[in-house]
């Protein structure tokens, strides 16, 4: 799979992503994206290669959404990392209400989706290593009162955390958002008593 691809690469995921959140995973064929961007089936296949290389590249897209909205967050709050922590989680939580792929994956009938849900389940290791490493590098320019491994730890503990809400919320953003901010306060020592705004 091409790692940029070429000028018909963007196209063509979004044509995906939109064909799988209106007609499911099973709509989805080289023929009918080649029509959709308006380009050869060739150039489908010399873009995105096979079915399970358009599943990542989906997927890959789609996470870039979600860690742009991560960085800004952090931008946002500059000396406050537990502030950070709330406003990501909840922007995250967020987009993932909103995103019609997401939707169209989770709630896909068992079997329909086989190249994309073990992306963000069994096989989410790419997904989780990605994520990890760009909250890593955020965190650290906090200056976190534990050492690397602990808080590599607690990144570790929240990233998948977000993952398991998006996939099944079990609260409203804000409230998870709250929750493991709180969290992370506690844990890292930088709030003696964080309060929940949400109790």
């Amino acid at each position: 799979m091409p790692a940029e691809g070429g000028q018909h690469r963007r196209p063509i995921i979004a044509a995906a992503i939109e064909l799988t959140a209106k007609s499911g995973w099973q709509a989805v064929t080289m023929a009918r994206l080649a029509e959709l961007a308006g380009v050869s089936r060739q150039t489908v296949y010399n873009e995105i290669g096979s079915k399970a290389a358009l599943a990542e590249a989906m997927v890959a897209h789609e996470l870039d959404r979600f860690l742009s909205v991560v960085a800004a967050a952090f931008d946002r709050h500059p000396d406050d990392l537990v502030e950070a922590i709330y406003d990501a989680v909840r922007g995250v939580l967020e987009l993932a209400d909103d995103n019609t792929l997401l939707r169209a994956i989770v709630s896909a009938t068992h079997g329909t989706a086989p190249e994309l849900l073990p992306l963000l389940t069994t096989d989410a290791g790419a997904l989780l290593r990605q994520a990890k490493l760009m909250l890593a590098g955020r965190v650290a320019a906090y200056h976190p009162p534990l050492a690397d491994d602990r808080v590599a730890v607690v990144i570790d503990l929240v990233v998948r955390a977000v993952l398991s809400h998006v996939m099944q919320p079990s609260d409203t953003p804000a409230r998870t958002a709250d929750a493991l901010a709180w969290l992370v306060a506690r844990v890292l020592g930088v709030t003696a008593n964080p309060p929940l705004r949400h109790s």
